[in-house]
């Protein structure tokens, strides 16, 4: 593998570690209503683990409230018990063809807990991508090793991936610090 490749192979992966820190980031809770905290539920839809957004369409008429909107009026039940059984704390209301979820304001402790989880959400983010410089570092020695990189090319690369892993850890910095914000703003 060239210089090149490993760098690209690294920082593909690292994306991947960024794009899933943000789909866990929707779905913690804010202060105001997010479809992305009931898009994952799995709902027992004729026997199978579906999830809620393959189902229905999911929307926030007001800024406490999430509308749920089945394609099969048939669901509302499911969906109803799915929701309950969920660790979401929330308690739907069904009039047979929707289903309304009303978001209270969250106290200040739940704030704090829920900054503490975005930030371990954060740190395992940072380690995944840590982990990524880890093995490029390895492919980039064992180039060396092979012959196939100089010392001085294996040097440049894992400078490369340094750069790349700082970049990253950045961007969850970042994404980390706005969630945060968003949480504890009344």
């Amino acid at each position: 593998m060239s210089i090149e490749e490993i760098a690209l192979e690294a920082e593909e992966r690292m994306e991947k570690s960024v794009a899933l820190l943000v789909d866990q980031f929707r779905g913690v809770r804010t202060g105001r209503a997010n479809v992305g905290l009931v898009e994952s539920v799995r709902v027992d839809y004729y026997g199978s683990s579906t999830p809620l957004k393959q189902l229905a369409n999911l929307s926030t008429p007001e800024p406490q409230q999430i509308l749920i909107r089945p394609f099969d009026p048939s669901v509302v039940g499911a969906i109803v018990k799915a929701i309950q059984t969920s660790d979401l704390g929330l308690t739907p209301n069904s009039d047979g063809k929707a289903v309304r979820l009303n978001i209270p304001s969250l106290s200040v402790e739940q704030r704090k807990k829920l900054v503490g989880r975005v930030k371990d959400l954060a740190e395992e983010a940072r380690v995944s991508i840590r982990n990524i410089r880890r093995d490029a570092n390895k492919q980039a020695d064992q180039e060396q090793t092979d012959k196939i990189l100089t010392e001085d090319a294996a040097a440049s690369c894992k400078e490369g991936i340094q750069g790349l892993t700082k970049k990253f850890e950045g961007k969850v910095n970042d994404l980390a610090d706005k969630k945060s914000a968003e949480i504890l703003e009344s």
